[in-house]
């Protein structure tokens, strides 16, 4: 009797196997996130990841090192998914943004910010802190900034498209102010230190976003 597997069955195994790391890969990743927010970067070790998800310590080496583990987590809970592609050029986003009224865009802009920081700015305050101390994420945390000063121009090209820019403000200013105002620092004090509810600060937001550009 032959024991050379069928030609045929090897794509579905291949597939199956992709689909079980990547399953394994964002349960890893959203345990990692958790710990991180709750224990901060210094705190947080890789069993303890392992633990939270229920895998090997070894299998949590195999994602990559702490620091490339803390950037892959955020990515996934800030974005949704992992990558460096701007958020504006995200299909749901893309599709949107034609629709949009000029009254309606910055208050569509407001409430991506604050989907986003609701998920992700307790993950974001860690990041900041091991930035501080630790050469790794410092490293990772700069390519990010850029990263995320690029997602802010792409905002300026979109809110001067629906002809909402007047202002004579160079548009990397522009774009600066805008990831200052939309920070998830910002998210954080207003909303978990002064009590705001989530539509308050969208309304807030939009409405800053307005003057800024004007």
């Amino acid at each position: 009797m032959s024991t050379i597997a069928s030609p045929g069955r090897r794509p579905y195994r291949s597939e199956l196997r992709t689909a079980q790391a990547a399953e394994t890969r964002a349960r890893i990743l959203t345990a990692a996130a958790a710990e991180f927010s709750r224990r901060g970067y210094a705190g947080t070790s890789i069993p303890a990841i392992a633990a939270a998800a229920g895998v090997s310590p070894e299998t949590v080496k195999l994602q990559g090192a702490k620091h490339e583990l803390l950037l892959a987590a955020f990515e996934l809970t800030f974005a949704g998914r992992e990558g460096a592609a701007p958020i504006a050029d995200d299909e749901s986003v893309r599709a949107a943004l034609p629709e949009l009224t000029p009254d309606e865009a910055p208050a569509f802009f407001a409430g991506l910010v604050a989907e986003f920081s609701a998920r992700g700015a307790g993950l974001w305050a860690a990041f900041t802190a091991a930035a501080r101390s630790d050469d790794a994420v410092a490293a990772v945390y700069r390519d990010l900034i850029e990263r995320r000063l690029e997602d802010h121009r792409r905002v300026v090209d979109a809110l001067a498209a629906h002809g909402l820019v007047t202002s004579a403000v160079p548009r990397d200013e522009l774009a600066a102010s805008l990831a200052h105002l939309a920070s998830p620092e910002g998210y954080l004090l207003l909303v978990e230190d002064y009590g705001w509810s989530v539509d308050r600060y969208r309304a807030w937001l939009a409405d800053a976003v307005v003057r800024l550009v004007a």
